[in-house]
């Protein structure tokens, strides 16, 4: 019998290593699910609860394993929800590719139901590859191409496939104008190293700075070894940004840990007392929290020649991968003999992990955050990845937990969208069965998706050689990040009515699934309730029911946030006493820690 065009695409998909898509069924792309009776286990469909759920997926393989990741929506309503999670690859420059379904050709144009102008729709998100595939001799090179451009660019690449194509006989392009051949296979990457000059005039900058920062992020992965080497002989301190979180261990005495709102004080101390700048494979995008320009002179790597020069006026721009560049630069560096300014570094991370320990003991109702997260950090798990939502919670997971080598975390770094979390850790539990994950989610973007991605959770989950997937929940009732930005950046006190979320029992609700669900709500069963779900022999929600009148201090507190949150008080605030005793709290740690 010959093959369908639906067999063919997955085929051809399989021929690339993909293993597993990520997906939602629909009638727009039957076509596409009837052939995965045809290829056995060559590649698996794995259904999600949510097409976002899916995107997500997709995102999270590409991130945690390099890879391409693959998911699958139907026409019009399953192409929509898929965009979500497309949009936290495409700003985060991860290959995926989306492979969506479309009404009948001959009924395109007819405001047919469910029809979606798919190729607008899909252009921006897929802006460097969106086709319809029309007849089957397209498939080939339209697989093809959409593979290639999204390893080669680090992208999003989307194919619609009409559904009356994907049912059709598959059929070879012809022998003549018009057709086009295609085959499989990439070569390895290129090394991509910048010209002699450019590394000696940055060698110069460097050289000649006394007080040197590093920036780092998801860019300098695989490169940790070289980043330690420029670290020491310049003597500097390095900073990440939130995506580069895992790609240098922050028990590393001269790592300063993150950067921006939801930094560290001795990032903040660095950038603003430093004199030269070094980034490294990073789009940090808040200027207010680097060197004021003038300050500090700059030098920035990264692979991608359209994202230097873009975040700090540098004076060098070397393009080029960071570990090779790193390399060729290394020879040209000369040893800083004053090492007084890394150990100023080295002094002030010492310091900040006794007010980190401090913040975290400081008494809440009923629970203070910093502590959930600090005991967590104590008992992390070799080897084990770690995800995060976007939230308050961020800023606890970006501070308190501190990364080990061999160890993996990652988040929605610049889409900052709520919800991956749960998919992320799905995804890395596919790719990774014997290792441990942890995911850190608010009790908002639990309720928009996670318990839903629970239940793909529960699906699966005996699949995996170890069972270790434990999903932090805080549970304050509160949409927290949302609320401190109404106070701090509005000046506006917080509006019950857009913030205060239901109360839903996570724990029990995991129990239903056949889970171990467990319910901390006091700061003495925190460190024994970690103990217990890193135990566990199955999927295990931990929901810790925090105070939301904690505040996530910033590293330094600008006036324009002091009189926003000031504003905010006067105007009635209904926690008003709590948020300035809370404060207070964790601001004087900072002066009692000398």
């Amino acid at each position: 019998m010959a093959k369908s065009t639906g067999q063919f695409i997955l085929e051809r998909l399989a021929d690339w290593g993909i293993k597993r898509i990520y997906g939602y069924p629909g009638d727009g792309i039957n076509g596409l699910l009837g052939a995965f009776h045809e290829v056995g286990d060559r590649i698996e469909f794995t259904q999600t609860a949510h097409e976002e759920i899916a995107a997500f997926a997709a995102t999270a393989h590409a991130k945690f394993t390099g890879e391409v990741g693959v998911c699958m929506g139907t026409s019009g309503p399953g192409a929509i929800h898929l965009l979500n999670g497309l949009y936290d690859a495409r700003l985060d420059h991860q290959p995926v590719v989306a492979i969506v379904g479309q009404q009948k050709r001959m009924g395109l144009g007819s405001n047919y139901q469910q029809e979606v102008d798919l190729v607008s729709l899909y252009k921006d998100v897929a802006h460097e590859f969106v086709q319809v595939c029309m007849v089957p001799q397209q498939a080939p090179h339209l697989i093809d191409r959409a593979i290639r451009i999204a390893k080669s660019t680090r992208s999003v690449t989307a194919i619609i496939v009409p559904d009356d194509v994907a049912e059709m006989d598959y059929e070879e392009p012809p022998r003549e104008h018009g057709a086009v051949y295609s085959q499989v296979g990439f070569p390895n990457p290129p090394r991509v190293v910048p010209r002699e000059e450019d590394i000696r005039r940055a060698a110069e900058v460097l050289n000649a700075g006394e007080r040197v920062a590093m920036l780092v992020g998801a860019g300098a992965f695989g490169a940790a070894r070289e980043v330690k080497e420029v670290a020491d002989i310049l003597g500097c301190g390095v900073a990440k940004a939130l995506n580069g979180k895992a790609a240098l261990p922050d028990d590393l005495p001269f790592v300063t840990g993150s950067i921006g709102l939801l930094g560290t004080k001795p990032s903040n101390d660095m950038m603003e007392n430093c004199d030269t700048l070094l980034m490294v494979g990073t789009g940090f995008p808040y200027s207010e929290w680097l060197p004021e320009p003038g300050q500090a002179r700059g030098v920035q790597i990264d692979l991608d020649g359209r994202m230097v020069g873009i975040r700090y006026p540098t004076e060098v721009n070397l393009i080029g991968d960071a570990a090779e560049t790193l390399r060729a630069l290394i020879p040209h560096l000369k040893r800083k003999q004053d090492r007084s300014w890394r150990e100023q570094i080295e002094a002030n991370v010492r310091r900040w992990w006794e007010i980190l320990e401090d913040r975290a003991h400081q008494s809440a109702d009923p629970l203070n955050p910093q502590l959930v997260f600090h005991e967590l950090s104590q008992r992390l798990p070799d080897r084990c990845i770690l995800t995060a939502d976007s939230g308050s919670g961020t800023n606890w997971w970006a501070r308190h937990l501190k990364v080990r080598e061999g160890m993996q975390a990652a988040l929605s770094g610049t889409l900052a969208t709520m919800c991956p979390a749960v998919p992320y850790a799905l995804a890395a539990k596919f790719a990774y069965p014997d290792r441990p994950v942890i995911a850190a989610v608010g009790d908002g973007a639990m309720q928009m998706l996670g318990i839903n991605a629970l239940i793909d959770v529960g699906k699966y989950w005996e699949r995996w050689s170890d069972p270790r997937l434990i999903v932090l929940v805080l549970n304050n009732r509160d949409l927290n990040q949302v609320t401190w930005e109404q106070r701090v950046l509005a000046g506006d006190p917080k509006l019950e009515a857009s913030q205060v979320i239901p109360d839903f029992p996570f724990a029990r609700y995991a129990e239903m699934l056949g889970f171990k669900g467990i319910r901390v709500d006091s700061p003495e069963a925190v460190a024994p309730a970690w103990e217990e779900a890193l135990a566990a022999d199955r999927p295990v929600v931990y929901e810790a029911v925090t105070d939301p009148e904690v505040p996530p201090l910033p590293p330094h507190i600008r006036f324009e946030q002091a009189s926003g949150l000031a504003r905010a008080l006067a105007k009635g605030e209904p926690e008003a006493l709590r948020i300035v005793k809370q404060s207070l709290k964790g601001k004087l740690t900072e002066f009692m820690n000398r």
